[in-house]
């Protein structure tokens, strides 16, 4: 989750999935994407600011959050020298220019990138958000983890024009409203992360609080009711609710309704 500070508040930069792609087709989601074998690699523990103190897998993941926002949308969390500045926006376009197609390849991977340029992978910039995994009954499985960062102000952000056909800069409240309007697609875990990082006007703020939250992994109960489908969370994952109602639907005719302890009968 990619934020700045715009003229109304907070901002996200998301991107709309080609139509053609199997999952999610056509859905405004947040920048990202599967994990390679590139990213368990043992060198990040020298490579990035960020990597003391946190498991393997948990490097891993961040690493693949890193890549993911440099080959999708072009933005570099690297420096010169630890704790120093990002790179400009300048070298992260070229940098982009001479690596991207290479590490999208498999042929060329990030790490190696980083080591080639004697860079250092800022993975600290990167603040655990949010951990998902889809219930068991789903056709596709995925155990998502989801970062929120600060986009670095001269990297121009954009869709790759393969996996995402266009991109905006968006804040959380418009997005869930063109979601209720029927302009865009917003999957069921997207709708509630926007809902969550749009509690807080500033990026400052919301990187603030998510690094005093203690993350709970999220595996949504579904069930059959009426007028949907029920959704049931773990109340401490800080979404505001415990049970949330999808309207019968599908894409963009589908609604999330956020329940109350008041509002469904047992």
């Amino acid at each position: 989750m990619l934020a700045r500070d715009g003229a109304d508040g907070l901002e996200v930069f998301m991107v709309v999935r080609h139509h053609e792609i199997e999952f999610a087709s056509g859905a405004l989601v947040f920048p990202g994407g599967s994990a390679s074998a590139g990213d368990a690699d043992p060198r990040w523990r020298r490579l990035a600011d960020g990597a003391d103190q946190i498991s393997d897998e948990m490097l891993s993941v961040m690493a693949a959050a890193a890549r993911e926002a440099f080959e999708e949308c072009g933005v570099l969390f690297a420096r010169t020298a630890t704790r120093g500045p990002l790179l400009d926006g300048a070298r992260a376009e070229a940098l982009g220019a001479t690596y991207r197609q290479a590490i999208e390849a498999g042929s060329l991977s990030f790490a190696d990138m980083i080591e080639l340029e004697s860079l250092v992978a800022a993975f600290d910039r990167l603040v655990h958000f949010a951990h998902w995994i889809t219930p068991p009954h789903m056709p596709k499985r995925f155990d998502t983890h989801f970062f929120l960062a600060e986009a670095p102000l001269d990297h121009l952000l954009r869709h790759d024009g393969r996996e995402s056909v266009d991109s905006v800069w968006v804040t959380p409240r418009q997005a869930c409203e063109d979601a209720d309007a029927g302009r865009h697609t917003v999957l069921f875990p997207t709708r509630l992360n926007l809902e969550k990082v749009g509690q807080h006007r500033t990026v400052a703020e919301a990187l603030g609080a998510a690094r005093a939250s203690r993350i709970v992994t999220v595996r949504p109960e579904a069930s059959t009711a009426e007028g949907g489908r029920l959704l049931r969370i773990p109340i401490e994952a800080g979404y505001g609710a415990g049970e949330f109602l999808v309207s019968s639907g599908s894409g963009k005719n589908a609604r999330i309704h956020k329940l109350d302890a008041g509002t469904r009968s047992s």
